[in-house]
């Protein structure tokens, strides 16, 4: 979604929207064909409808104002929803889709009128790809220079962005897999194999949702910032003519959009007290000026004989 600091979660609209039309597609489909492999597809189409659901609750709650309880703010409750969504996807999507191949391999029954399966999944192939070439294009605006989709994707600090992305892209597996599944079943007379392709869906749910938990843990436990920003503020204080060295530097992803910094910045020792603050001010909004996403700055001052009574002054905002 475009910068979720203040935008629409265009990405998790048009999921929401996509999921549950092609759900009922699903469901209507497995009724009337008895597919494993549809009804697989119709779990997991249902349990993305919820997950987007969550994720919009996540970036409702995300916005809401600093308080005395969470002073730096609720950005961080979209990383514990994007870490929630992870987790239903494993256990329900995968989980349902496994279970269901598994007991249409030991009982199989063969497909009644394939072509409620074909036409359901075209439509559902046309807009789940269509809704993943949205949350693609919400993901690749923050691409830097010859980097490839999938590390921006890792880079991605934005649940509402990169969850879309790999359910979207699960889901169009899982499409393939499908039709795969009931041509096979149905034309070497096979009902087995819409079963094992039942549980080839729900192992890529299984893979998918993996990879979204190792992605949402970082983030949870306090990620830090992309480390492009941490060089380039090293470098905006560094080049600062009162200061003689950035020996620590500390960041913190507070939100989608929101950094938290702390600076320890050695200044040099005939600067005077004026000049000091005056330094950290003008360090401070050319920081802000270069990455906006740094919504709190603290600086500590190291080695600063002058100052009254030897003591370090420190800045926040």
């Amino acid at each position: 979604m475009a910068s979720q600091a203040g935008g629409k979660p265009i990405a998790v609209y048009g999921a929401i929207a996509s999921n549950l039309v092609i759900a009922v597609a699903k469901f209507g489909a497995a009724f009337f064909t008895g597919s494993s492999a549809m009804l697989s597809e119709a779990f997991h189409s249902l349990v993305d409808t919820g997950n987007e659901v969550l994720l919009l609750y996540g970036v409702h709650r995300s916005r809401k104002s600093p308080d005395d309880t969470h002073p730096f703010g609720y950005g961080q409750e979209l990383y514990f929803w994007g870490l929630i969504v992870a987790v239903l996807l494993f256990a329900i999507g995968g989980g349902l889709s496994i279970y269901e191949g598994v007991v249409h391999i030991r009982q199989p029954e063969p497909i009644t009128e394939p072509l409620w399966n074909y036409v359901v999944l075209g439509i559902a192939l046309i807009a789940e790809g269509i809704s993943l070439a949205i949350a693609l294009r919400e993901m690749l605006r923050e691409r830097k220079p010859g980097e490839n989709p999938f590390k921006t994707f890792q880079r991605s600090k934005d649940p509402s962005i990169f969850v879309v992305v790999a359910e979207d892209s699960a889901a169009l597996i899982g499409i393939l897999i499908a039709f795969a599944g009931v041509a096979l079943s149905t034309a070497l007379d096979a009902p087995i194999l819409d079963g094992v392709a039942s549980c080839l869906i729900g192992l890529t749910l299984v893979t998918v949702a993996a990879l979204l938990v190792y992605e949402s843990r970082g983030l949870v436990m306090g990620e830090a910032a992309d480390p492009d920003i941490v060089r380039s503020v090293r470098e905006i204080a560094s080049a600062d003519d009162a200061v003689r060295g950035v020996p620590r530097l500390l960041t913190m992803q507070l939100g989608a959009h929101r950094v938290l910094l702390n600076m320890d910045i050695q200044f040099k020792p005939d600067i005077s007290s004026n000049a000091l603050f005056a330094a950290i001010d003008r360090i401070k909004g050319r920081v802000r000026d270069a990455h906006p996403d740094i919504t709190n700055i603290f600086v500590e001052v190291e080695a600063f004989p002058e100052v009254q009574g030897g003591s370090r002054p420190k800045r926040q905002s």
